[in-house]
């Protein structure tokens, strides 16, 4: 009998109890790779099994929390950021509860977590995002000057966004600074020339200067 056919009868013979201590003895820090390598699934079950043996892991909270929100589980994803916070208050799980409220429409808690992050992390690796939240967020009080800060910000994180610069083309439409509105419309159209928003967006620009 060969080495692998021996090795490969003991792993059996362990059952699966064995392979969920296995899948528990991953860090935290090392399932974070999981996440930010677009593993989701794989960091939701593994981080879930380091929880259960090593409940203090907030990195394990930060992975599956993070993780939940790209499998679009915003529900249980604030959930698990919540249990992670309670045991500390890590700018990064104020992140995922402040992401996961948006998609919820809890617009109060989700700017108050996004600002928690952004203000420990302001070049974080989700501080892009965070800013643009905060900018949709916003436009939906109406704070049109914030938005357009707010806005600013994501897109100097992510300069080649179309969508984004064409919400900041509106927000700086809706705040009356109409020659940067068109500055933001033009540059979205000069990635994606088939944007419809900022089509429309520019031309309104442009029917308002033409008097």
């Amino acid at each position: 009998m060969t080495a692998f056919l021996l090795i490969l009868m003991f792993i059996l013979a362990l059952g699966p109890d064995s392979a969920a201590a296995q899948s528990a003895t991953i860090t935290g820090t090392e399932i974070l790779k999981l996440t930010a390598s677009g593993r989701h699934e794989e960091a939701r079950t593994r981080a879930i099994a380091r929880i259960a043996t090593a409940k203090d892991d907030i990195d394990a909270y930060v992975a599956l929390s993070w993780s939940l929100i790209a499998l679009g589980r915003h529900q249980e994803s604030e959930i698990q950021a919540a249990k992670g916070y309670s045991l500390r208050k890590d700018p990064r799980l104020a992140q995922a509860m402040g992401e996961a409220a948006f998609a919820l429409g809890k617009n109060e808690v989700a700017l108050k977590m996004l600002e928690e992050y952004l203000a420990a992390h302001p070049e974080g690796p989700r501080a892009g995002n965070s800013y643009y939240l905060c900018g949709e967020l916003y436009l939906r009080f109406a704070k049109y000057n914030h938005a357009d800060i707010a806005l600013s910000a994501a897109v100097l994180h992510f300069p080649n966004n179309p969508a984004w610069l064409t919400r900041l083309g509106w927000a700086r439409e809706k705040s009356r600074k109409y020659l940067q509105a068109l500055s933001a419309y033009e540059q979205a159209l000069a990635l994606n020339p088939n944007l419809l928003d900022a089509q429309e967006g520019r031309k309104r620009i442009q029917d308002r200067m033409r008097g």
